[in-house]
């Protein structure tokens, strides 16, 4: 990947961006240009696939906030219906009876979320929440001993991390100031180079139990260099897991191949299966199939041929995949839109397709928000989120140098839902299943 955007000429408004070395985009500010962009789309039949929020005038708000919550799919009212009727119909015989058995409800989200991180099915389950299943996954990889105990992770982390890596060090009876080494931006910068990370892995290589990274994180929008990190960590013995809360459904991801140790992830945000719906974690096949590893347990993570015997066979016997980290029956009401989402991704080819609009919708969006002909948006707002399309996702987080809340409000009186995290960052993520072109030119209009 080339070093940022290049501009290569400038002609009656229209601009040429090189992003990578074998590619080029030719963009306008002109609105005709995003129509056209918008009527030449592949995937533009995939919007009214989705329930779009409207605004008080009843017209569709811009919805930049697929990276908090994805917009609902119209398919997933009738799956969790058909579940509500399985319910209603057959009482507890819906377990085996239903159409899509309850038992084993889990099974049928195993295949296309595998496609969608790069993961081998037997490396993943569908359960929980994200902040339980990274407390699973630490009780079986964080082993502190007396010489490694450290853990690393990037700063700004998602706080929910924070709070359970930093509870995991307590539980272990140590100090999170001495156990906690934290990758930070350098001065004047916003996003942790890579080099920084394999600085600290070198730095405390001897004490380092675990780097715990953010696939892309969830404030700078930044992609983590996962493979090299994990090459990294790993040539020292050292455990790698992922945050992919911001990454799956977002970016392509190779778990499996890169070697990951562990994952986690939600999936209502650019995985649109609503508030607290099932989350998921990875667990690489050479952990997986490890009967041996310790854990912490619950029913149906223990082997299926004897989990019904129940008190006649008390002894846990691990699943030899990732379903041996499950602790309780599948919850079918929250895991109903996700199984709706997850078709839509397939239907629209997987990430390969998905990714290929998203890097023009973010750098047509990059191009607009710097192209104002008096150079007004420099002193008003900056970009923070990295330049080459290598380096981030669907999400621009911009910050604003004056009155940002005051910006926000006005953003969200003229139609845009977008959030902002304090102190001054708003962040806006066309995402590519349901954004369009239009919407980002209107979107950088409304903020010039």
């Amino acid at each position: 990947m080339t070093a940022g955007f290049q501009i290569e000429r400038w002609t009656l408004g229209i601009v040429r961006w090189t992003f990578a070395a074998d590619r080029m985009m030719t963009f306008s500010a002109d609105e005709q240009f995003a129509l056209q962009w918008d009527a030449e789309d592949p995937l533009r039949h995939f919007r009214d696939k989705f329930h779009l929020p409207l605004g008080q005038d009843g017209k569709p708000l811009i919805y930049f906030a697929g990276n908090s919550l994805g917009l609902m799919p119209k398919s997933a009212r009738k799956v969790v219906e058909q579940e509500l009727d399985a319910w209603a119909k057959l009482g507890v015989d819906a377990h085996l009876s239903a159409t899509t058995p309850w038992y084993s409800y889990h099974e049928t989200l195993r295949e296309p979320t595998a496609r969608l991180i790069g993961a081998q099915p037997n490396e993943i389950i569908c359960m929980n929440s994200l902040t339980v299943n990274l407390h699973l996954m630490m009780a079986t990889f964080y082993r502190p001993t007396k010489s490694r105990f450290k853990i690393l992770m990037e700063e700004p982390a998602f706080p929910s991390d924070t709070y359970a890596i930093k509870t995991q060090i307590v539980h272990n009876g140590l100090e999170p100031k001495e156990a906690l080494v934290l990758a930070r931006p350098r001065e004047g910068e916003f996003t942790v180079r890579t080099e920084e990370i394999l600085d600290l892995i070198e730095k405390h290589t001897d004490e380092l139990a675990v780097v715990l990274i953010g696939g892309v994180n969830f404030f700078t929008g930044q992609w983590f260099d996962i493979p090299t990190i994990t090459a990294a960590a790993q040539k020292h013995g050292i455990t790698v897991g992922v945050d992919l809360a911001h990454a799956i459904g977002n970016v392509p991801l190779s778990l499996h191949d890169w070697n990951v140790d562990f994952a986690v992830w939600c999936s209502y945000k650019y995985l649109n299966a609503g508030p607290g719906a099932a989350a998921g974690a990875f667990v690489h096949e050479r952990h997986a199939t490890n009967t041996n590893l310790p854990r912490l347990a619950g029913w149906f993570g223990n082997d299926p041929n004897t989990r019904f015997r129940m008190q006649l066979e008390p002894e846990f016997i691990p699943v030899a995949s990732a379903d041996g980290w499950q602790i309780s029956n599948p919850p079918i009401l929250s895991m109903a839109p996700l199984r709706a989402s997850l078709s839509i991704f397939e239907e629209a080819g997987g990430m390969e397709s998905l990714r290929q609009k998203s890097i023009k919708l973010t750098s047509y969006l990059q191009f607009l928000l710097e192209s104002e002909p008096d150079g007004r948006s420099k002193k008003r707002y900056t970009v923070i989120t990295p330049r080459q399309a290598n380096q981030r996702g669907c999400q621009l987080s911009i910050q604003a140098q004056e009155h940002p809340k005051e910006l926000f409000g006005k953003l969200e009186a003229a139609g845009v839902k977008c959030d902002i995290r304090e102190p001054n960052v708003i962040r806006a993520a066309p995402t590519p299943l349901y954004n369009t072109f239009h919407e980002v030119w209107r979107f950088a209009r409304i903020l010039h």
